[in-house]
């Protein structure tokens, strides 16, 4: 057990309600048990119920809270002011999933009303329990670590002026921020990513198959410290503690087992992008100052990157993991065996300075709009990320994630990689989203559950996917591009299933906000995550909105750039450092869901006027909505800038896209003046829109 912030209830003077979390039917017998002030608690009529609490009920002061009953306050807010300190469960029930159910707005409007101190309190291991509604979803252990801790108390404030539902509904959102806060708190733990594999293995089991891919691989959570420590003995050997290990591979098992090598001797892990040329690798390559890239001589040959390869070996050491395999002797297996086994110790023999503050992974932006940078991001940026997102989306033992974006892409590598290795889910790798007939089949031989994919590969799969290949999918999220009506729609009516879409980026780990099944917008990218601040700067010529500037545990060290000498450049704006300018421009409602108008490079000014580019795209795809369409902007003589759409409909009509704005309510200047036909649109290997080279081709054009 452990008690953390308990000073807090303390402080907590005069009418206070304890808000928790629900994870188990233990949960107020550990309250009561382990916190140092009497409690009276808020008990749901079937808790009361159970035969075994009964006999506890003597010996606790206790009031019936039926979620049904709109007169069960009225004695709850008498005890709270007269002092006692109430103890509720504002999710009503027991969580079923793993993360934060509904909240109910009793509990809000019993704070509201009593004008009580709202203390937060979450309790994290007790699911493990088998007292936990869990059981056939997690691995259940007879004695798990149980933490419980203790937030600041804090006030519900509301303006005067609300009343009647309006007040309700607004007191039930501030609590429910609360308690995300609360489930944060619950699934952060400040280790490293290595770390935080071996508390998984211990926590979901070590024999636990946790790995399969394409080539047949498969690999328990013992497995995987095995090979990785195997290769961690190369990595040591041909690097320095800190130095940069390039890791130059597609989506497979071992590609997550070299990643895992190099934490595991506390190296930074550069994942490269080998669909962004030879400039593009070299760049990274020199930005990061990476001391060996570790590639496959298989993979190489197939996706024809020999000459790719040749300009690295000028540059740094290269190794090829076939080679690497003849390498490996007896006592480096035993070895491996040996750190397999007791994980703990050996990684404190290797890793001295285990600081969750040091540099994890180096990531690349996708150059979508220029030269690409070197992304720093730290081990807690990784945790913070994962647990800012299992407060929303929690993974089980049942689900299996199908893994098609690469590594190198942020979004692949922690909703693909990350949050179902640390949460206990299978992985099933696949080296490319570009298959848009098998992947649908593949998922249905696995009995996917979890999918994540820009709107390009999603449309893909939709259209040529049957039915019921995704009959167990429970989350398909959306993001690094806007998810269009078309998609959206395909996937409702052909498949049954609603898309969720999420917005982030690389230098936030990557997740920002995320649409989720208890809280959707449709064209929104949903609710920004627990812990994230924001603000919003005015942008001339756009009168709602601005441009978004966010803070959190989850932001970036800071830029390595290509001519900066090594040095971070942090994040930083006019309110100082650790501020990041997401470049995008958007608008937040009073509940948090963020809807983006466009990127602040993404708009042309006609005629004094900005116009988001976005919606000369969504013209096109609603007169044209089986083609994919962008576009992009020159300079115009007369209007400062002109819109050119490329298209890959080869039969465009102007008079088409003209009745798609009326229809769509987007003013005229928003249409654009020349449709370009091209067979296929260039993607960048995030599966994004290469705009600068459509630029390029549009300036090489000489359209005037």
């Amino acid at each position: 057990m452990r008690v953390i912030g308990a000073d807090n209830i303390k402080s907590a003077r005069g009418r206070t309600l304890i808000v928790a979390n629900h994870v188990s039917h233990f949960d107020a017998l550990i309250l009561y048990l382990f916190l140092p002030q009497p409690l009276v608690f808020a008990l749901a009529p079937s808790t009361v119920s159970y035969f075994w609490v009964r006999p506890f009920l003597p010996f606790i002061d206790w009031i019936v809270m039926d979620p049904l009953n709109p007169y069960a306050l009225k004695g709850m807010a008498k005890a709270i002011k007269r002092g006692d300190k109430m103890v509720a469960f504002p999710e009503g029930r027991i969580t079923g999933t793993g993360s934060l159910m509904k909240i109910y707005e009793g509990s809000a409007m019993l704070a509201d009303n009593t004008d009580a101190n709202v203390l937060p309190i979450g309790i994290e291991g007790l699911q493990y329990s088998r007292f936990s509604m869990l059981k056939h979803l997690i691995r259940i252990q007879s004695f798990p670590r149980v933490k419980i801790t203790c937030l600041a108390p804090r006030k519900l404030l509301l303006s005067r002026n609300l009343q009647g539902h309006e007040r309700r509904t607004k007191a039930t959102t501030a609590l429910l921020h609360i308690m995300r806060e609360v489930a944060y708190e619950c699934a952060y733990e400040p280790v490293t990513l290595f770390q935080a594999i071996i508390d998984a293995m211990q926590r979901h089991g070590p024999n636990r198959l946790i790995i399969e891919d394409s080539t047949k691989a498969k690999l328990s959570y013992r497995q995987l410290l095995l090979r990785a420590d195997i290769v961690g003995q190369f990595i040591a050997a041909d690097t320095k503690p800190k130095d940069c290990v390039g890791i130059m591979l597609p989506s497979t098992a071992a590609s997550i087992v070299v990643l895992t090598a190099a934490q595991s001797r506390g190296r930074r892990a550069a994942m490269l992008n080998f669909t962004a040329g030879k400039r593009g690798l070299r760049i990274a390559v020199e930005t990061a100052k990476v001391a060996v890239v570790y590639t496959s001589r298989k993979f190489v040959s197939e996706v024809g990157l020999e000459d790719i390869v040749r300009e690295l070996k000028g540059l740094t050491k290269v190794v090829y993991l076939e080679d690497l395999r003849e390498c490996i002797s007896f006592m480096n297996k035993l070895r491996g065996l040996i750190a397999a086994y007791l994980p703990n110790s050996t990684y404190r023999l290797h890793h001295r300075t285990r600081d969750p503050q040091d540099d994890s992974v180096i990531l690349f932006t996708s150059g979508s709009e220029g030269s690409p940078k070197g992304v720093v991001l730290t081990h807690s940026n990784l945790i913070a990320n994962r647990a800012q997102v299992q407060t929303l989306l929690a993974l089980t033992h049942d689900d299996v994630v199908l893994n098609v974006l690469p590594m190198f892409h942020a979004f692949g590598l922690l909703g693909g990689v990350l949050a179902p290795l640390l949460d206990g889910a299978k992985i099933y790798c696949y080296p490319s989203p570009l298959h848009y007939r098998f992947i649908p089949e593949l998922s249905y031989q696995l009995g996917a559950t979890c999918l994540f994919g820009t709107n390009t590969f999603l449309a893909g799969y939709a259209k040529h996917c049957h039915p019921y290949d995704f009959h167990k999918m429970r989350f398909v999220i959306a993001g690094a591009e806007k998810l269009t009506a078309d998609t959206r729609r395909l996937w409702a009516d052909k498949c049954g299933i609603r898309v969720y879409e999420g917005y982030g980026a690389t230098e936030a780990s990557p997740v920002i906000a995320v649409n989720t099944p208890m809280g959707n917008k449709p064209n929104s990218v949903g609710q920004l995550l627990a812990k994230m601040e924001y603000y919003l700067e005015p942008v001339e010529g756009i009168p709602t909105g601005g441009r978004l500037i966010v803070r959190g545990p989850n932001i970036m060290r800071g830029y390595l750039l290509h001519d900066g000498g090594g040095d971070y450049f942090p994040p930083s704006t006019r309110c100082g450092q650790g501020w990041y300018d997401t470049g995008d421009i958007v608008i937040i409602d009073d509940d948090e869901f963020v809807t983006i108008i466009g990127r602040q490079k993404r708009f042309a000014k006609i005629g004094g006027e900005m116009v988001p580019l976005a919606q000369s795209e969504d013209i096109a795809n609603l007169a044209w909505p089986e083609h994919t369409h962008a576009a992009v902007t020159l300079p115009d003589i007369r209007k400062g800038e002109q819109i050119i759409l490329f298209s890959e409909f080869n039969r465009c009509d102007h008079r088409d896209l003209v009745t798609a704005a009326k229809e769509l309510g987007i003013p005229k200047l928003c249409i654009p003046k020349q449709v370009i036909y091209r067979a296929t649109i260039p993607l960048l290997g995030s599966g994004k829109v290469d705009y600068p080279r459509l630029s390029e081709l549009a300036r090489k054009l000489r359209i005037t």
